[in-house]
C-alpha cells in the first residue's frame, strides 16, 4: 500500500515538473534565434568600436598636425612683422 502512494507521489511530481517544463521547452527556438540575433549585434558593435578607436587616433593626429600648422603660422606671421 505504501509502495503506491509513494509511486503515485512520484508520478504527480513528474507530471508537474513535464508541466513546468513544457513552456520553457516550447520558447528555447525563440530564444536561440534572439542569442544569435545579439550575438550578430555584439560583432557589429565591436566592429564600430575598433573602427572608432581608430578614427579617435586619427583625429589625435589631425589635431597634432594643426597645431603645428598653427605654431607655423604664427612664426611666419611674427617674421613678416619683423
Amino acid at each position: 500500500m505504501v509502495t503506491w502512494i509513494v509511486l503515485a507521489v512520484v508520478l504527480f511530481a513528474l507530471v508537474v515538473l513535464g508541466l513546468a517544463v513544457r513552456p520553457v521547452l516550447a520558447r528555447l527556438p525563440r530564444l536561440r534565434r534572439a542569442a544569435v540575433a545579439l550575438q550578430g549585434r555584439q560583432a557589429e558593435a565591436d566592429a564600430l568600436r575598433s573602427t572608432a578607436e581608430a578614427l579617435q587616433q586619427r583625429a589625435e593626429a589631425l589635431q597634432a598636425r594643426a597645431a603645428t600648422a598653427q605654431e607655423r603660422v604664427a612664426l611666419i606671421k611674427a617674421k613678416r612683422g619683423k
